[in-house]
This record gives C-alpha cells, sequence and structure tokens, in this order.
C-alpha cells in the first residue's frame, strides 16, 4: 500500500483529577516522516487499553516515566508493516509492538516480535498470548508458586489478567475463587473459565463472611487485581504460609484522596505470608517459553479468553475510560484497521 501522509495520534491535553475523562487526551494529525536506513512502518490493527495506564498519566513517580502533556499516550498494539528499509521486517509481517495511541509508527525493531497469525487471532498477541497472559503466568507461577489442592482467591476475576490467572491455577490442580462486578461476570468466570466459585462483590454486603463460605479450608494464595476493601477482606482469610501477588490496584487509581483503612499488615505475622508486587517485564527474558506453554494450552481449549473489541480509533480514550467502571469482560482492544 502507499505510505499515508499524515498519522492520527492521541495526545495527553491534562492530567486527569479522578476519574479521566476524554478531555484530558485531543486527538491530533502529524505528518509521517520518510524513513531511514533500518527503519520500517507499522499500521496499528489492534490497540491495548489496559489500567496500568492511568498511574502513567498522574505524572506521580512510579516504576515508569510519566506521560508529559502533549506527548503521545503510551501503550502496546498490534500492527501490520506497510513499508520497511529493515531487513528483518517485510512488508504484510504482522508485529506485536509498544507503539502508543496512534495509527502509524516508524520503529528500528528494537522490542518488537513477529506474529504467526496461524497459531491464534493476531489480537491474541496483546491479550492471552500477550503481555496479559503473560501477566497472569509469572505473577501466578513464579511469585505464588501454587500447589495441586491449595485454594487461590483471585480479584478482577473476569478481567483480562484475572480470569487466566484462574484457569492457570485449575491447570495447576488448585481450587479457584473469583471476585467480580457483575452475575454475568461471575457465571462466565465459572461456566467457561471453570472456577470452582465467584461471587459480585457489587451486590456481597459482607465479603469476609462470603469468602468464608466460599473458602472454607482458607486462602492459600491471593493474587490482588483491585485493593481496597476486597483484599482487605482477603487478609483475614489467610493460611499459614499463604503468597500474595500484588498485579493491580485498579479501587484505587482514581482516588483524589488516600482512603483510611484497616491496617492489616499483622495478619501477615500470623499468617508467616509473603506479599510481592511484580513487573511483567521484570520476566523478560522468560517471555519465549512461556508464551510456547500458554499457546499449547489455549490450542488445547485448556485456557478460555475473552475479548471485548470496541471498534474505531477516535474511541481509544472511551474505551480506556470504560475499564474503571467494569465495562469490559475479559481483555479490551481497540480495533483500528
Amino acid at each position: 500500500m502507499q505510505q499515508p501522509a499524515t498519522n492520527r495520534q492521541f495526545v495527553l491535553e491534562s492530567r486527569p483529577t479522578g476519574m479521566p475523562t476524554e478531555a484530558n487526551f485531543k486527538l491530533v494529525e502529524t505528518p509521517i516522516p520518510a524513513l531511514n536506513e533500518g527503519e520500517f512502518l507499522a499500521r496499528a490493527l489492534y490497540l491495548s487499553v489496559d489500567p496500568y495506564m492511568r498511574g502513567r498519566i498522574s505524572g506521580m513517580k512510579s516504576y515508569a516515566a510519566p506521560v508529559e502533556i502533549g506527548q503521545v499516550m503510551v501503550g502496546g498494539g498490534v500492527a501490520e508493516v506497510v513499508e520497511s528499509k529493515n531487513a528483518q521486517f517485510a512488508p504484510g509481517d504482522v508485529v506485536g509492538i509498544y507503539m502508543g495511541w496512534q495509527e502509524y509508527a516508524i520503529s528500528k525493531g528494537a522490542g518488537v516480535r513477529k506474529i504467526d497469525p496461524s497459531v491464534a487471532p493476531v489480537s491474541t498477541a496483546e491479550g492471552v498470548l500477550g503481555m496479559t497472559g503473560l501477566t497472569a503466568y509469572f505473577g501466578l507461577l513464579d511469585v505464588c508458586n501454587p500447589k495441586a489442592g491449595e485454594t487461590v482467591v483471585v480479584s478482577g476475576a473476569a478481567g483480562a489478567v484475572g480470569s487466566i490467572v484462574g484457569q492457570i491455577a485449575k491447570i495447576k490442580g488448585c481450587r479457584t475463587v473469583g471476585i467480580a462486578g457483575g452475575d454475568d461476570k461471575t457465571a462466565w468466570i465459572c461456566n467457561d473459565c471453570g472456577f470452582d466459585a465467584a461471587f459480585n462483590y457489587k451486590t456481597t454486603d459482607n465479603y469476609s463472611a462470603k469468602l468464608k463460605e466460599l473458602c472454607p479450608n482458607g486462602i492459600d494464595i491471593y493474587f490482588d487485581n483491585v485493593g481496597g476493601p476486597i483484599t482487605d477482606a482477603v487478609f483475614g482469610q489467610l493460611n499459614v504460609g499463604a503468597r500474595i501477588s500484588i498485579c493491580g490496584q485498579i479501587s484505587q487509581y482514581n482516588a483524589t484522596k488516600m482512603e483510611t483503612g484497616p491496617r492489616l499488615l499483622g495478619a501477615l505475622i500470623v499468617a508467616r505470608a509473603k506479599v510481592q508486587g511484580f513487573l511483567v517485564s521484570d520476566y523478560a527474558a522468560k517471555f519465549g517459553p512461556a508464551l510456547q506453554e500458554m499457546g499449547g494450552w489455549v490450542h488445547a481449549g485448556k485456557i478460555k479468553y475473552r475479548e471485548d473489541i470496541v471498534n474505531g480509533f477516535e474511541n481509544m480514550p472511551k474505551a480506556f475510560i470504560g475499564l474503571f467502571g467494569g465495562e469490559n469482560t475479559g481483555k479490551r482492544l481497540v480495533k483500528v484497521h
């Protein structure tokens, strides 16, 4: 195809206070420069929206530099190479690329991986067979080391990562209990994803009582995507030797002031429990073997996944904001082309 002259991008217009709004982002058009030797031009097919992006636009110190005002929003995507002066990438190649919220990106190939469309739909490279799946894989297996017969509780269990965590736990012979925000979501993770039990936190008055009911033998592993009162309730049910993986704290991301909650670190002494935060990027050297094993599980039907696809590049901000209202079940993507 002929190289386009302009690129549409979403840049950060202002930093949000509390819940982000569409006004925090601005759609701009910029010229696409000619390629230099060693570069290729990629056209976005699918772009990812993820809760971690909220932290990147807050301006607060974190594990990565914040997005500056006027800068293109960050994020991963699946793209097609449309023009290349790089011998490693040819037009027509499909790649996983960290390209941000834009329709086109120029790359020299660093950190880019080729995707085989014959293995699975290419969209899965940003989901179950991408960073989402890898986050679930390492956050459960490496951080928590599950053993057959143990009870695993997952918050945000109908989300992109949580739904996969529960299924990997089942593969490892664990009893899995999910916490999600809707009866349709709890039905999906139990009926399709194989969770042993689940509850809807939005219609449950007493989280502690519900956890005692669903986890009569206590909790050995907790995979935390949400934080807040749900996590407080889990701490009271931990078994001796419990392991807790801190993946996300989505309930706190849009808070305008710090909540006053129970101070429960003492529960870790009683349970002799381990709590560990992690970043999937810490495991980059192991991505290859992990994706191979994940691909085998998906192919064998041991891991089911759901994609929540929003059509249209212009809907990037709306798709992102919807994450914090629990609109999505499974991995949310924006289909660009």
